[in-house]
């Protein structure tokens, strides 16, 4: 089963990833992401944490290259956090890794460069989206 959890603690937006992204889940990461953050003038800092994320195929990675490409447009970024060592594998071996900033954890690719979500600001403000197969 996977699932997408997108909440937005701060400023910046963070997505967490449960499962395999593959062929079936690609399309609900894009369409979830574009739902939350479509009517924004500019999203700011999405990151994806990873963590949960037990499986990642080409479908994945065109996905996550299309979020990046899809942010970058409107003056935004994608960072990428706690990627498992199989995933962190491909992603390498993609090349995804040259394209999008991978960090250790979630919160250190929250707080880079201010990254957009203040340390002080543990509370989420927004309600979180889930999609689940």
């Amino acid at each position: 089963m996977f699932a997408v959890e997108i909440r937005q603690p701060g400023q910046a937006w963070l997505v967490s990833l449960r499962g395999e992204l593959d062929f079936s889940s690609a399309v609900q990461l894009r369409e979830a992401v574009e739902r939350v953050v479509s009517g924004l003038l500019q999203p700011g800092l999405m990151v994806i944490d990873c963590a949960g994320l037990g499986f990642c195929d080409s479908s994945g990675i065109s996905s996550l290259i299309a979020i990046h490409q899809w942010l970058s447009a409107r003056g935004s970024t994608l960072r990428l956090a706690a990627v498992p060592p199989a995933v962190a594998r491909i992603f390498r071996l993609t090349g995804l890794d040259q394209l999008v900033g991978v960090y250790p954890t979630a919160s250190e690719a929250l707080a880079v460069d201010g990254g957009g979500a203040a340390a002080s600001s543990p509370a989420d403000t927004s309600a979180s989206t889930h999609a689940a197969v």
